[in-house]
């Protein structure tokens, strides 16, 4: 089955639901336009549709092999690389005067989704590029931007983020590599580190990696941590003493290498402060995040055009509604019909959430006015931690019904279906498992800066839901009804965390973490179906486009919003009950 990239959907939420024509007003995008998003996207479509997607199969098939030192990716995706290299796509979102294109990060966020639905695996490989370059960015020197970041704008060269280690998980802490100095200003690296993603390959020229390591006399914990600069090719032409000493055999992404990386005696540079490693790495982290959210929503829309796809010409059983004689295509079956409409509405929804949080991290960094700067990154920050972990659920859940749809058939490789359940089934754990973002929502986001990030939240919803009451669409009202009922259930549940004790706050974590996605993104649904009966009324665009979009935000209203005041239950159960059950 081929991918379509959803240019429409994405150009609708880039300029409807996020408004990223307000960046303009920051002065630092001159040359961005609602002509330059719609060429950008649409070359960015080629690449997913034409280059990247075809290769999504042969890389499943296929996996990475490693010979000796060096790692062999898929056929194919060597080629594919430096046609991603030769379109200038890993510079898009970043300062012209760098080296990049000068342009959104919500622009980027755009192309990373087509690029991750079209082949997930090799969208990898940038996506961790995109953290080392911002990394460079914001902690680097003078001398290490000028080496390497314009390898890294170009795609020539690729970034990489090392901190798991085999005693270590996710508790960072526990790391033991270890960093000597040199005496030159440079650190000798030595240890071990796995879950590496694409650590080690054959399509960029060098590969750098960012590594966290202890230095002598560092305290213990995090507070020990320095992040070191150590790339595979040092700056004389020769190799560094790292290399790939295995590659994990994994139940999905099989196109993307995931080494276990041995460091012995590396030479390397700290990056920033010593001791300060957790704070450049966490740089890394928020961009990888967000970027994982949107990896989530690539493959739902993959999984979604498959399965439409198979239901249209998959013929079984007899419709109630479908003329003609039977058997008729499975779309008529009411049930396979509500299936794809909630698979499209969460998709859109999630789609929308991660888009926003790339417009807030964008008016964060650029806004003129230092309290809309503040109030952005509060913004951000909050929607950080349900972009990565709800968009990922969703794209699990999708490529889950996705299979269901392809009944049968999609529990056999040949179809495809199944490649994309065991892509996405990664995504809610790596970058920090969804698990870790639900503790972070509830245990810094809640209450920071007094809780504002939470009441901007509510007030910008309220202003929706006022939108949706005295709109002319017979619609609209009864959505601003399920806006305003769950708006009302995410306040009773952020009233009970605030007052609760962290170990209950805990227990509610991720149920309280889906509540607020699935309420966010219902509220922006609606902010899209504002603006698509505003499209109607002044004849603007497609007008059958237009009516989807109201439809979608009115059923998402009522299959999910509503579950809203059930979803407040399952976080204030608390955490004595959960201990009853004994283990």
């Amino acid at each position: 089955m081929t991918y379509r990239a959803p240019v429409d959907e994405l150009r609708f939420t880039l300029e409807e639901v996020a408004a990223v024509e307000g960046l303009k007003a920051t002065g630092a995008f001159p040359d961005f336009t609602s002509d330059l998003t719609a060429a950008i996207l649409e070359e960015a479509a080629k690449l997913a549709e034409n280059v990247l997607a075809p290769l999504n199969r042969v890389g499943d098939a296929e996996h990475c092999k490693l010979n000796g030192e060096d790692v062999t990716t898929p056929a194919g995706f060597r080629e594919a690389y430096a046609k991603f290299v030769e379109g200038g796509w890993q510079g898009l979102q970043f300062p012209a005067d760098l080296g990049g294109m000068g342009l959104p990060r919500a622009l980027g966020v755009a192309v990373l989704e087509m690029i991750q639905g079209a082949n997930l695996s090799f969208g990898l490989g940038p996506m961790l590029t995109y953290g080392g370059i911002e990394a460079l960015i914001e902690h680097g020197t003078d001398e290490q931007r000028q080496r390497y970041l314009s390898k890294l704008l170009t795609g020539e060269w690729s970034a990489t983020m090392n901190l798991t280690e085999p005693q270590a998980g996710s508790d960072v802490g526990a790391l033991r590599t270890r960093a000597e100095p040199n005496g030159d200003g440079s650190w000798s690296i030595s240890g071990q580190k796995i879950f590496i993603t694409w650590g080690e390959h054959d399509c960029a020229e060098n590969i750098v990696h960012l590594v966290l390591a202890r230095t002598p006399g560092s305290p213990e914990g995090t507070k020990g941590i320095s992040l070191f600069l150590v790339p595979k090719i040092l700056p004389d032409g020769s190799r560094n003493d790292l290399r790939a000493i295995g590659l994990e055999e994994k139940l999905g992404i099989h196109g993307s290498p995931t080494c276990t990386m041995e460091y012995s005696g590396a030479t390397g540079w700290l990056i920033g402060e010593e001791n300060a490693g957790m704070r450049c790495m966490f740089t890394m982290m928020n961009s990888a995040r967000l970027n994982v959210g949107v990896q989530g929503v690539g493959i739902a829309e993959r999984a979604y055009q498959q399965a439409l796809a198979y239901a249209q010409e998959r013929r079984q059983g007899r419709a109630v509604d479908a003329d003609g004689p039977a058997p008729h295509a499975i779309i008529h079956h009411p049930d396979i019909k509500r299936t794809l409409s909630i698979m499209r509405a969460k998709i859109a929804a999630s789609r929308a959430i991660c888009v926003s949080c790339a417009v807030a991290a964008d008016m964060a960094r650029y806004a003129e006015d230092g309290e809309e700067r503040a109030a952005a990154r509060r913004r951000e920050d909050l929607l950080t931690p349900v972009a990565k972990a709800w968009s990922t659920d969703i794209g699990v859940e999708v490529a889950s019904m996705g299979l269901q749809v392809h009944g049968g058939m999609g529990y056999i490789e040949e179809t495809g279906a199944a490649q994309h359940l065991r892509d996405a089934r990664i995504t809610p754990i790596y970058e920090g498992t969804n698990a870790i973002q639900a503790i972070d929502l509830v245990g810094r986001k809640l209450n920071m800066d007094g809780g504002a990030a939470f009441d901007e939240l509510f007030a910008d919803i309220e202003q929706t839901i006022e939108a949706c009451n005295t709109s002319s669409h017979p619609d609209l009202p009864l959505m601003g009804e399920r806006l305003q009922d769950a708006l009302e259930s995410l306040r009773e549940a952020v009233d009970w965390l605030e007052d609760a004790d962290m170990k209950d706050r805990l227990a509610g974590a991720t149920p309280f973490l889906t509540l607020a996605g699935e309420v966010v993104g219902g509220w922006l649904l609606c902010v899209g179906a504002v603006a698509a009966r505003r499209r109607q009324k002044e004849n603007i665009g497609d007008p059958a486009f237009a009516t989807q979009r109201i439809a979608l935000a009115n059923f998402y209203a009522e299959a999910v919003m509503t579950l809203a005041p059930s979803r407040v239950d399952d976080v204030t159960i608390g955490a004595d009950m959960i201990d009853e059950v004994g283990f």
